[in-house]
């Protein structure tokens, strides 16, 4: 599963939002893929200020305040669903 992070540097928010993930990377499963806006002008258009966006397997599941429970039961849902759409 893919999540991937959609941020800028000198963002608290963005800062938090990686650690609540990057802790959830080793319980919950996923590949982290942190992407900086600002490096791209059609992102810039797409999220301006509204970061952090996570974007799970292309589906926006969180942006700005990310909570840390509500992060971590979407994510266990999505790899559930996942692992039991391949059986």
């Amino acid at each position: 599963m893919e999540v991937v992070l959609y941020g800028r540097a000198g963002c608290h928010l963005c800062e938090r939002a990686r650690e609540v993930l990057r802790r959830l990377s080793d319980e919950v499963g996923f590949e982290l893929r942190d992407q900086d806006v600002d490096v791209d002008s059609d992102l810039v258009d797409q999220y301006g200020d509204r970061v952090p966006v996570v974007v799970v397997e292309g589906d926006e599941v969180a942006a700005g305040r990310v909570n840390d429970r509500d992060l971590q039961r979407i994510l266990k849902a999505i790899a559930v669903d996942r692992t039991s759409q391949r059986s």
